[in-house]
């Protein structure tokens, strides 16, 4: 756990300049909330960023597969995020634009 719960930290540190950053161990993973917005997930070594119908093609043409799992007796289930770009992991400046798409897909999603 301790791997999975630096890596965690590691996209936390990413996140930051877009505000405060608090990570919450869930269902294996890691949930992410910036500014109390819940706006991203880590399973295993993926960061994925909260998506809507407004930024989920700017993902879908960078090739940023969804997260899915497998629900007992529903079959295959995606819950609106998607991997963040690979060479949006190397930077905070970087992974800002993708985390600021995050972010506004999550105040959306609020209302």
């Amino acid at each position: 756990m301790a791997t999975r719960d630096a890596f965690a930290g590691y996209c936390a540190e990413l996140l930051s300049p877009l505000g405060p950053v608090r990570v919450k161990r869930m269902f294996g993973g890691h949930g992410i909330y910036v500014d109390d917005l819940f706006m991203a997930i880590v399973v295993g070594e993926t960061l994925y960023l909260k998506v809507d119908a407004q930024t989920r093609p700017r993902f879908e043409a960078e090739g940023c597969a969804p997260f899915t799992y497998t629900a007992k007796g529903r079959g295959r289930v995606s819950l609106g995020y998607h991997a963040a770009p690979a060479e949006a992991m190397d930077s905070p400046a970087l992974m800002r634009p993708w985390a600021a798409l995050a972010l506004q897909a999550a105040l959306r999603a609020r209302k």
